[in-house]
């Protein structure tokens, strides 16, 4: 029988909701079948007619499987008349906060894992957990080797850090946490990124690449700035730290190597 007869007064058609809901008529049968989703009723000439109730319960069905609820489990939520609509946006305020963290700390740990194939880091797999978070994943550290893995940098980068341990890289890791939080500190407090305190913070950014990866001109420096504007992932790294940070460090760089070009040719 073609339940997708035409709307009237009286409700949705299974056509219909399907079309609104973003879901297959048959997925709406399945759920009538198992009693999770059933019509108000039925037309005279038998089609399955949908209310407004029906549309609600329909939208807190998708949102539960979206965060993958089983069905079963759906029905139980949804039933339970201990718990009224507003407990249930509480409930889903919260699924969804906790939805964005986990999506956040795996962001970042994609982050860690592509500096640390920036870098050449050489760690056993267990201690790059450890190093650099439990949501590690090794697969990630081609990209960087595919982008950078003919230049100069990335050579002698591999050669520096072959002989690092893993007290180095916690060393290391701590150094330029420290360099972040000055950054913070500085762009927060209102710093212009071409005044003392930003471009003194800056140069020390470019120490820190020099003295423990590779050699970093001011020019390449002034590189590595643009692509912490150009590069969605690594501007992102430095936004989560402070909203506008990225383009605040690009424009602290480049003053400070416009500065050290000039002391260079004075």
């Amino acid at each position: 029988m073609n339940d997708d007869a035409t709307d009237d007064d009286t409700g949705y058609t299974v056509g219909r909701l399907a079309r609104i809901a973003g879901v297959t008529v048959r997925t709406l049968h399945h759920y009538d079948g198992i009693g999770l989703l059933s019509p108000t009723g039925r037309t005279p000439a038998g089609y399955r007619r949908y209310s407004e109730a029906e549309l609600d319960r329909l939208q807190q069905i998708l949102f539960y499987r979206e965060l993958g609820f089983p069905l079963e489990e759906i029905a139980a939520i949804l039933d339970d008349r201990s718990v009224g609509p507003s407990e249930h946006l509480r409930r889903q305020r919260q699924l969804i906060g906790d939805r964005i963290r986990k999506l956040e700390d795996l962001a970042a740990a994609v982050e860690r894992a592509m500096e640390a194939r920036t870098l050449g880091i050489q760690l056993t797999p267990e201690e790059k957990f450890e190093v650099f978070g439990k949501d590690y994943r090794e697969e990630w550290e081609d990209e960087a080797e595919q982008r950078w893995g003919e230049t100069d940098a990335w050579k002698q980068s591999q050669a520096r850090t072959a002989r690092y341990t893993k007290a180095d890289w916690e060393r290391i890791k701590a150094e330029a946490d420290g360099i972040n939080d000055a950054l913070v500190a500085a762009f927060t407090a209102g710093s212009a990124p071409d005044s003392e305190q930003a471009m003194a913070i800056a140069e020390q950014h470019r120490a820190h690449i020099g003295l423990n990866f590779y050699d970093c001109a001011p020019q390449m420096h002034r590189c590595l700035g643009d692509m912490y504007v150009a590069d969605p992932r690594f501007t992102e790294t430095y936004e989560k730290l402070a909203p506008g940070l990225a383009p605040w460090l690009r424009d602290a760089i480049h003053a400070n190597a416009d500065r050290l070009e000039r002391e260079a040719n004075s």
